[in-house]
């Protein structure tokens, strides 16, 4: 049963050398790709950025600050959290968290960063459409992506048809989750630049660089959605397989 199991996931079976290719594995490659490239290239724009200091001399913390009482928020936290580029806006304790490489420097890529998680909290304050499906599809999407392989795998191994679809269903629900996150990541962005340059906080050539940093993060939800897609095409293709084995 387990070298059933191998046969069907890893591609080892009849053929030359006892051996063949399993075509499916090739979704699972493309998508790694596609997530390194979209992770090398976000690397490389910010580290660009990171070095260009911001005419105004704001730091990322400043620049939050900023951002948020020009929306008429006062009750959002900003912190310090450890880390690079592990900024986020928690909306449950109404914390903006800015990383090392984001709260204390005076940078465009900084600056910039730190704007789009204020956009996260403008859209919490708004009640954003999106952004309210994606908190309350977190549960949903937590069991997806912790159950989905384990009970994938069991179906491959047992040879259970309906473990296998239950697999699926859990996998989607991931990503879903990934679906609703592309408008709330693009909103984002696009209220940050809005008032970056509204306010004056950056510069004509400096905007164009913020554009960069913020397109280039953007393509990295990109790439974890086509990612999951084909991941969830294998599990299909798998699936049907193992009905007509």
């Amino acid at each position: 049963m387990l070298l059933t199991y191998a046969n069907n996931f890893y591609g080892y079976g009849r053929g030359l050398g006892g051996m063949y290719f399993d075509p499916t594995y090739l979704l699972a490659v493309l998508g790694l790709v596609l997530t390194m490239i979209a992770s090398a290239r976000v690397n490389s724009t910010f580290a660009k950025y990171n070095k260009v200091r911001c005419m105004a001399g704001l730091t990322g913390a400043q620049a939050a600050e900023r951002v948020l009482h020009s929306a008429g928020i006062y009750d959002v936290q900003i912190r310090h959290v450890s880390g690079s580029l592990t900024d986020h806006y928690d909306p449950r304790n109404k914390t903006l968290n800015l990383s090392d490489s984001t709260y204390a420097s005076n940078s465009v890529a900084a600056v910039c960063v730190a704007a789009h998680e204020c956009g996260h909290a403008v859209q919490d304050q708004k009640h954003y459409g999106p952004l309210v499906l994606r908190s309350t599809l977190v549960p949903a999407a937590n069991i997806g992506s912790q159950l989905a392989w384990p009970v994938f795998f069991a179906g491959l191994i047992f040879s259970i048809q309906s473990l296998l679809t239950i697999g699926i269903i859990l996998f989607s629900l991931a990503v879903v989750f990934q679906l609703v996150t592309l408008p709330v990541e693009f909103n984002a962005s696009s209220r940050a630049l809005k008032v970056l340059d509204s306010t004056g906080m950056l510069g004509t050539e400096e905007m164009a660089g913020a554009r960069k940093v913020l397109t280039a993060a953007a393509l990295t939800y990109v790439a974890a959605l086509a990612s999951s897609l084909l991941q969830l095409l294998r599990l299909i293709l798998l699936s049907r397989r193992n009905s007509r084995d």
